[in-house]
C-alpha cells in the first residue's frame, strides 16, 4: 500500500457513499411518482416505475463498480486500501438513518469488485455492521388520531386526511362503512356489553400511503382499552371517484398483502427501518428480511435473510436435506427442517424430456422478479458464492450435488462452496399436502389451485406444467406456484382446441397423432395429467370448468394485447358498490 493510501481510502469511501446517496435519491424518486399515477389511474406507468425501480440497484452497482476500478487503476484490488475505505466508510454512514441500506450498498460493490467467496470482513461490512435496526429508536412517521367521541369520527378525520386528488365517492358512506367494521371488530374482541365507542382510545397511521399495482393502502393500528387491532383500508379509484374497497383488520389479512408471492410496496419513507419496526408490531410472524423486501428494499431483504441463515446455523444442530416432495429433473432442492426456506440449485444436465437450457431458467427466474407475481408466484433471492459448513449437509445430499451440480457446487476446505443458488419460503408441495390434509382442507386447496392457475393467467403468465409438485401451499392455505423452468406468457402461447380424431385407432395412439407446435397448448387435456381423485376432478370441473377451454385462454391474450389491466387483489372486496351513491 503507497503513501496515497490514506487519501486514497477517503476518496474511495466518499465517491461510494455518493453513489448510494444518488441512487437512493432516485429510488425515492421514482417511487414518489406513485401517488400521481394513482390519481390518474396509470396502471401501465404504474407497472413501468415498479421494472425500473427494482433494476436500479443492479444498475447503481455496475455503475459504481466501473468507476472504482477506473479511478483506483492499479490498486482496484488493493485489500489493505480497500479495508482502510471500509472503515472510512463505516465512519461516513454512523447515525445516518437506515446506515444498514448504505454499507449493504458498500459490500455489494467490494463483492463484485472482488468476486468474493463467503462472507470476507476486512472487505465487507458484517454481523452487527449490518444490524437492520440500527437506530430504530425514534418515532415512525405515523399520524395519531385520538378518539374524539367514537368511531365514526376518528374514522372521518383519518379518511380525511388522505392526500390524493381523486375525489371521494360517498365521503360519508366510507366513513361509515370503515367505523362499522373496526366496531364489530372490537366488539367481538372485547368482553360483551363494552361500550366500543368509549374504549377506543387512538388510530395510528404510518403517514405514507402504500401503493401496490391499482390499490393504495391506508396501514396502520386501532389501539382500544384491552385491544388492539391491526388495520389496512385498500383504496380503489375508477372513473367515478376514490373509495374504500375493503376493511382488514386480522394478522392474517395483512400477511398475505404484505406476503412474499406479491409486488413491492410503493410507500416514500424518510426512514425503512421505523417503518419497519411499526409493520411488525402488526406482523410479528414474519422475517425482517420479507419486511424490507415488500418495501422495494430487496437487497437489503437479501442481506438479512443470510444473516438470518447465519444465525439460525449457530443456533441449530440438524442437517441439510433433501427437500419434501419429488425430485426435481431440472433443481436440486435442500433445506434444513428447523428454517423455513428451500435451497434451490441449476443441475448441470437436464434429462431429454427437458428442453431448456440453463440460461433459459436463469432467464425465467429474473422474469418472475421483474414481473407482477399477482400472490401466486414466490419471491426467489438469487444468491452467489455462498459458503456454507459441509458437516452441516446428510452424505446423500453432498453426493447428489458433488454429482448433479458440480459445474456450481465444489469443496473448499471443510465448506460447501455454491456459486449461484435461489433461496424461497418453504411450502408443502400441493400434491403431499392434498395426500395428507383432511377433505375438507384438501377440497379448498383444488379450488385455489385453480384459482392460481387463473391469477397467474390474469398476469399474463402460464404455469407451462401445471403437475400439482410444482406447487405448493403456505400457511395461510393459499396455493403457489414455484417451479419456473416452463414457465412463459399467456400470449407466447397457441392455445388450440383438441382436433376431432379421424379414426378410433388415432385416438388409441400413444403419442400425438396431430401436428403439435413447442407453443401449442391444449387446455381440455389439463385433467389428464394431474393426479386428483375422481372427486377432486370433478370438483375441479364445477369451479374452473372454464381453464379446459381455449376460448377462456385466447379471451386472456386479447384483454392482455389490448392494454387491459386485469386485477389479481390479496384481499375479497367486503364493499357494497350500490351503497356507494
Amino acid at each position: 500500500m503507497t503513501a496515497t493510501a490514506g487519501p486514497q481510502a477517503d476518496l474511495g469511501a466518499r465517491r461510494i457513499a455518493e453513489a448510494f446517496a444518488a441512487y437512493n435519491g432516485e429510488f425515492r424518486a421514482i417511487t414518489r411518482r406513485a401517488p400521481q399515477r394513482f390519481d390518474a389511474r396509470d396502471w401501465h406507468g404504474s407497472q413501468q416505475d415498479a421494472v425500473e425501480r427494482i433494476e436500479l440497484y443492479d444498475n447503481w452497482v455496475n455503475r459504481t463498480v466501473a468507476a472504482m476500478r477506473a479511478g483506483l487503476g492499479e490498486y482496484a484490488l488493493d485489500r489493505a486500501l480497500w479495508s482502510q475505505m471500509r472503515q472510512r466508510f463505516h465512519g461516513r454512514t454512523s447515525g445516518l438513518p437506515d446506515a444498514a441500506f448504505a454499507r449493504t450498498f458498500f459490500s455489494s460493490v467490494s463483492r463484485r469488485v472482488f468476486g468474493t467467496v463467503g462472507v470476507d470482513p476486512e472487505l465487507e461490512f458484517v454481523g452487527g455492521d449490518l444490524d437492520p435496526l440500527e437506530g430504530a429508536g425514534e418515532a415512525p412517521e405515523t399520524h395519531v388520531y385520538i378518539n374524539r367521541g367514537s368511531v365514526e369520527l376518528v374514522v372521518e378525520d383519518l379518511l380525511g386526511d388522505v392526500k390524493l386528488r381523486a375525489p371521494w365517492i360517498a365521503f360519508d358512506k366510507s366513513v361509515h362503512n370503515v367505523a362499522l367494521e373496526i366496531t364489530r371488530r372490537l366488539r367481538s374482541a372485547l368482553p360483551a356489553g363494552i361500550d366500543v365507542d368509549a374504549v377506543l382510545h387512538h388510530v395510528e397511521i404510518l403517514r405514507p400511503l402504500f401503493f401496490q399495482s391499482t390499490r393504495a393502502y391506508v396501514v396502520g393500528q386501532v389501539v382500544a382499552a384491552g385491544a388492539r387491532l391491526p388495520l389496512l383500508l385498500a383504496l380503489q379509484n375508477t372513473e367515478r371517484g376514490l373509495f374504500v374497497d375493503t376493511v382488514m383488520l386480522d394478522e392474517d389479512e395483512l400477511s398475505i398483502v404484505f406476503g412474499f408471492t406479491r409486488s413491492y410496496f410503493h410507500a416514500d419513507l424518510e426512514r425503512v427501518v421505523e417503518a419497519v419496526v411499526f409493520l411488525r408490531q402488526l406482523l410479528p410472524r414474519k422475517p425482517l428480511s420479507e419486511l424490507f423486501t415488500v418495501l422495494g428494499r430487496a437487497r437489503q431483504g437479501k442481506a438479512e435473510r443470510y444473516l438470518e441463515i447465519v444465525r439460525h446455523l449457530q443456533q441449530s444442530t440438524d442437517l441439510f436435506a433433501h427437500a419434501p416432495g419429488e425430485r426435481g429433473l431440472v433443481m436440486v432442492c435442500f433445506t434444513l427442517p428447523s428454517l423455513d426456506v428451500v435451497f434451490k440449485l441449476i443441475r448441470d444436465r437436464f434429462p431429454p424430456v427437458k428442453t431448456v437450457l440453463r440460461q433459459d431458467v436463469l432467464d425465467k427466474y429474473k422474469f418472475v422478479f421483474r414481473h407482477d407475481r399477482a400472490g401466486r408466484l414466490v419471491d426467489a433471492q438469487e444468491f452467489k458464492r455462498v459458503r456454507l459448513p459441509r458437516s452441516r449437509f446428510t452424505p446423500e445430499l453432498v453426493e447428489e450435488l458433488l454429482a448433479e451440480t458440480a459445474e456450481t457446487v465444489h469443496i473448499d476446505g471443510d465448506d460447501l462452496v455454491f456459486d449461484h443458488m435461489y433461496i424461497e419460503r418453504r411450502m408443502v408441495p400441493l400434491n403431499l399436502y392434498l395426500r395428507d390434509a383432511a377433505p375438507a382442507a384438501a377440497d379448498k386447496a383444488v379450488v385455489d389451485y385453480g384459482q392460481a392457475i387463473r391469477d397467474l393467467a390474469l398476469s399474463n403468465i402460464f404455469a407451462g406444467d401445471l403437475l400439482l409438485k410444482n406447487f405448493g401451499v403456505t400457511r395461510h392455505g393459499r396455493v403457489i406456484f414455484y417451479d419456473y423452468d416452463e414457465l412463459c406468457q399467456v400470449t407466447d402461447c397457441r392455445f388450440r382446441d383438441m382436433p376431432e380424431a379421424d379414426n378410433d385407432e388415432d385416438e388409441m395412439r400413444g403419442e400425438s397423432w396431430c401436428y403439435v407446435a413447442e407453443n401449442d397448448v391444449f387446455p381440455e387435456t389439463f385433467l389428464n395429467f394431474l393426479s386428483f381423485t375422481d372427486a377432486q376432478r370433478e370438483l375441479f370441473r364445477r369451479t374452473h370448468g372454464d381453464l379446459l377451454d381455449a376460448a377462456f385462454w385466447r379471451g386472456i391474450q386479447k384483454r392482455v394485447r389490448e392494454g387491459a389491466i386485469l386485477e389479481v387483489l390479496p384481499y375479497r372486496p367486503r364493499r357494497a358498490v350500490s351503497s356507494l351513491g
